[in-house]
């Protein structure tokens, strides 16, 4: 079984992989700002409310990179990174966003419903703690069924509070199942730090159930990554689960349906977490080990920019659903 050590991590296996990481975390980074621009344009093309990855992306693609294509994601409110770090189409992501049926749920679900069975996204949750049994129970089914898959269940601090996480550790525990709890621990459930909702750190309450834990910074992509591997690699030789706590920090308000309003946490705390922005901390990263060039990190910054306007593009060019197809797809 691989080893976790922590500290600092080397480079992914090669330049390309590595090169992949870093457009990744762009293309979320990118998505998110571009949804932002449009939710404030006129006339509105976005409805509805949406909760920014932004300054979170090491997390996802550091998960998601220890994931094979049949291995399985559950996601959260927050999880546009979750489903392009798991290989989800930006153009059926925002398309849905937009309302469209070309989205991935035909422009029913909106932001915090995106779901892709075919690439093991699960699909997003707008109920707080409401994935984490779900989860539980598809690392139950790849269990049963001997597939060798392991599950990803992301999940916010806000969540650490709730019943189904507690549930849930303790019955993956007991029967040993093959999941990897992430919780994205940014700091903040909406406006409450997680020092006045939580008596303990989540490795220290996963620690209760028998549940190994790891801490690490979540805005090092490399850590995200060595941590996911140890995990899943526990998880798919019988091991059981493991918590990863993923220390972070939501660059942006908890969510907006329009203009952003004010940010009212402290200017400074901001700017202190703006100096450990994870898109720029393996920008130079990369650069510094000489494995990309600032002319290669501006042709990969154009070709995301070209990505997300033909997004853009094809979510308008998509029809509106007709109200004739209202109630299907609604139940089984």
């Amino acid at each position: 079984m691989n080893e976790y050590t922590p500290g600092v991590q080397p480079l992914a296996a090669d330049r390309e992989e590595s090169l992949r990481l870093y457009r990744q975390m762009l293309l979320m980074r990118r998505f998110e700002e571009t949804v932002l621009e449009l939710m404030v344009r006129t006339p509105l093309e976005i409805e509805g409310p949406v909760h920014p990855y932004i300054g979170e992306e090491a997390i996802a693609a550091g998960v998601c990179a220890a994931l094979t294509l049949s291995d399985k994601i559950m996601s959260t409110h927050r999880g546009h990174g979750h489903c392009i770090g798991k290989g989800g189409d930006p153009d059926r992501m925002m398309a849905e966003l937009f309302g469209r049926v070309d989205g991935y749920c035909k422009g029913k679900g909106g932001s915090m419903h995106i779901a892709d069975f075919d690439i093991g996204m699960l699909g997003a949750n707008g109920i707080v703690a409401a994935g984490i049994p779900i989860a539980t129970g598809a690392a139950l089914a790849e269990l049963l069924q001997g597939s060798g898959n392991v599950v990803a269940c992301m999940f916010g601090d806000g969540a650490a509070a709730a019943g189904p996480l507690h549930e849930s550790l303790n019955i993956a525990a007991m029967s040993r199942l093959p999941i990897v709890f992430v919780c994205e621990n940014n700091g903040w459930s909406v406006n409450t730090p997680p020092e006045r909702s939580l008596v303990s750190s989540v490795v220290e309450l996963a620690a209760g159930y028998g549940v190994e834990g790891i801490t690490v910074d979540g805005n090092d992509v490399l850590a995200v990554r060595a941590a996911a591997l140890f995990a899943v690699d526990r998880a798919r030789k019988g091991l059981g689960p493991t918590m990863i706590e993923a220390t972070t920090f939501r660059r942006t308000v908890h969510a907006t349906r329009g203009p952003a309003p004010a940010d009212s946490r402290d200017p400074e705390l901001l700017e202190r977490w703006i100096r450990r922005d994870p898109l720029d901390r393996f920008h130079d990263v990369l650069v510094e080990a000489g494995v990309m060039t600032n002319a290669e990190a501006i042709a990969l910054a154009d070709s995301v920019e070209a990505q997300m306007a033909a997004a853009v593009e094809f979510a308008r060019n998509s029809p509106f659903p007709e109200l004739s197809e209202a109630f299907e797809d609604v139940w089984a």
